[in-house]
């Protein structure tokens, strides 16, 4: 997984104009981020097509703001630059629960 402790809008939209990718909205005090991280390359080993992004919430606020992400973990997926699914709210997130809605977006 990309880990990006710090960008800007233009650099995340740059980066994800090809391919598929799986933004991961993050923080180190989330709790419930903590909780899923041990899953998250198990997912991601289920999902080889797509390249995982971590994004630090705290220290890409303007990100969050840009792509509305006011809960935590979040995870918005992009196909050749243009959104194809978001699972956002402020709910703990299991990997039966992630890996199901990326496999709804195929």
């Amino acid at each position: 997984m990309k880990d990006f402790a710090t960008m800007d809008d233009t650099n995340l939209t740059h980066l994800i104009t090809k391919g598929k990718h799986v933004l991961f909205f993050t923080a180190t005090w989330c709790s419930d981020c903590r909780f899923i991280k041990p899953a998250m390359p198990e997912i991601e080993a289920e999902f080889p097509d797509y390249q995982f992004i971590q994004i630090d919430r705290d220290q890409n606020i303007d990100v969050c703001e840009e792509w509305e992400i006011f809960g935590i973990p979040s995870f918005v997926v992009i196909a050749d630059g243009r959104e194809i699914g978001r699972f956002v709210n402020k709910d703990r997130k299991t990997k039966r629960e992630i890996t199901e809605f990326i496999k709804s977006l195929n």
